[in-house]
């Protein structure tokens, strides 16, 4: 049974409105909790079953509009009100005729995050959770990656959650202005400088986008709202959903691992899963960019989330003996099972050139022989008007893509090691030790995994990135040689015998990442009348052995 706009009235007088699907039998039973920013109605099933299907089961379930979403009152900031409300919405849940007292939350994305903040309130009689591609930490899980924004995704989501602002609010100019920037989506990443887009400008939207842009560094901002500094508030289990190819999945990961470590209680601590999948955010299948992961990655995530409720809110024993990490590894299209969410051991790959390893044609090399002399540097131009592109290029942005195309231009180093003698499990985040000089008082650098098949197809497996400003802060400066250290997105690949492992190094990954300016320039404020070219400058051999460590199992 379904009844439809259901009111409950938070303690300050906001009106939030539910659905609610009640299942066959008419007795209390547990319920299931989703709030979503969206519009109920779709309840998340571009990637779960319908509600009903949940509720066919033995649940009632819930989906509420957010406050200032949907038909909620109120005015929607994105999380900064989901916790309290979220913690107010389970209080009144219990209290409902239908209800045992026994509550689950479930959701992807934006209802990951409210079942996190809710969470993190301690709501009495929240069970457990089931968040899946999001973040406890926005600003470095969501937003930022060592400094630079994850420009397409944080603009395309902005421009899509200010839609129903303007609709709300009747601003008619501002509605048309984002409906023609949301046509063609991906190209608005182009626009310069981000921080004044058209479509966001309008004084009269809320600010939340443009507030994304200018706290561009940690701090009290992000800190409101980032549940990895109160994990120690959470006491429920929770199972984390991941997709290696999915704008957040170093926040999924670095999520389970913080609850792992420093959940609010012994129980929560031992009962964190990572369910880690071949994945994009949207949607969950075999296929993702040009990649094709066989009938293995057509995973039944309903049916898991099914035995995962049946364990904690009706004591059906239906999760004993699972995995703490169940992940897909790519290139043997196969589940596997492990105890964490990286291997122990790891293999260290140092970078090796004559000095011209600039682009697929030049003597870039991968090996784990140590230098014992020197070895002339390897150089690039970064140009901002001509960046890099990200993994699948400006309109794919997710997903397997051959990356020899662009490693053909002399804009990125390019090292690849010998076709390996024995199959190499590749399992967490790769990180690289890079020694680094550039002629720009600002500079990014990005590292980027590939598996390079006998055919000489390069697929694209993970990558990072860090800007100057964030690793060294101050004491960053030009034509001066510093350590660049840091982690690539996690995986689990298989490198197979007879495969190479190649490391591209470059200055950008667009419109994946923001450019930087080169300069002074702050990247939100760049135009081309302000932004600069540099040269990085690559060092390699006995005092600065620049390398990859792959984290490897055994």
């Amino acid at each position: 049974m379904l009844e439809r706009g259901v009111h409950f009235r938070l303690s300050d007088g906001t009106i939030l409105v539910s659905d609610h699907y009640y299942p066959p039998g008419g007795e209390q039973q547990p319920t299931l909790l989703m709030r979503q920013p969206y519009g109920r109605d779709i309840a998340s099933t571009v990637v779960y079953a319908h509600p009903a299907w949940f509720a066919r089961h033995g649940y009632n379930v819930v989906i509420q509009d957010v406050r200032g979403r949907g038909g909620s009152e109120g005015s929607f900031y994105p999380f900064r009100h989901e916790g309290r409300d979220g913690a107010e919405t389970i209080a009144w849940l219990r209290t409902r005729p239908e209800s045992n007292g026994r509550i689950g939350m479930y959701g992807f994305s934006y209802q990951g995050a409210t079942q996190l903040l809710a969470a993190a309130e301690r709501p009495e009689g929240l069970e457990c959770i089931a968040p899946a591609m999001t973040a406890c930490d926005l600003f470095a899980g969501w937003f930022y990656h060592n400094g630079a924004l994850r420009l397409s995704s944080s603009l395309g989501w902005g421009l899509q959650m200010l839609k129903e602002d303007a609709r709300r609010l009747e601003l008619h100019a501002a509605s048309a202005r984002l409906e023609t920037a949301w046509l063609n989506v991906r190209s608005q990443a182009e626009y310069l400088p981000y921080r004044a887009h058209p479509a966001i400008s309008d004084p009269a939207l809320p600010s939340y986008v443009r507030d994304w842009f200018t706290h561009s560094e940690p701090g009290e901002y992000w800190s409101a709202m980032d549940v990895s500094l109160r994990t120690h508030c959470i006491e429920v289990p929770a199972l984390h959903v991941s997709g290696w190819y999915d704008t957040y999945l170093e926040g999924s990961v670095r999520g389970f691992d913080l609850l792992r470590s420093s959940a609010g209680s012994e129980h929560a601590r031992q009962h964190q899963y990572l369910l880690a999948g071949p994945w994009m955010h949207i949607p969950w299948s075999d296929r993702a960019g040009e990649g094709n992961f066989g009938a293995e990655a057509l995973f039944n995530t309903d049916s898991l989330l099914l035995r995962w409720f049946h364990h904690w809110l009706k004591d059906a024993d239906t999760w004993s003996g699972e995995p703490r990490v169940r992940h897909f590894v790519l290139g043997l299209n196969t589940w596997h099972q492990a105890d964490d969410w990286q291997g122990a051991s790891r293999v260290t790959l140092y970078l090796h050139s004559n000095g011209r390893a600039e682009s697929l044609k030049g003597d870039g090399n991968l090996s784990v022989l140590a230098l014992d002399s020197a070895e002339p540097p390897d150089l690039f131009v970064y140009d901002p008007e001509v960046p890099v592109p990200a993994p699948g290029g400006p309109l794919s942005l997710a997903g397997v893509f051959d990356q020899a195309a662009i490693e053909a231009g002399n804009n990125m180093l390019v090292y690849t090691t010998d076709p390996i003698s024995k199959p190499l499990h590749v399992f967490g985040a790769p990180r690289v030790v890079l020694y680094v000089a550039t002629s720009a008082p600002a500079a990014d650098v990005t590292a980027k995994l590939v598996r390079v098949l006998p055919s000489g197809r390069a697929e694209f497996i993970c990558i990072g990135i860090a800007r100057s400003a964030f690793l060294f802060g101050d004491r960053y400066s030009a034509d001066s040689v510093h350590h660049w250290e840091f982690d690539l997105e996690p995986t689990s690949c298989m490198f197979g015998k007879g495969e190479r492992i190649r490391l591209e190094v470059a200055g950008c990954a667009f419109p994946l990442y923001d450019r930087n300016p080169g300069n002074d320039t702050l990247p939100r404020e760049m135009t081309p009348f302000n932004w600069s070219r540099s040269t990085h400058i690559v060092h390699h051999n006995s005092e600065q052995r620049s390398a990859i460590y792959l984290p490897v199992t055994a």
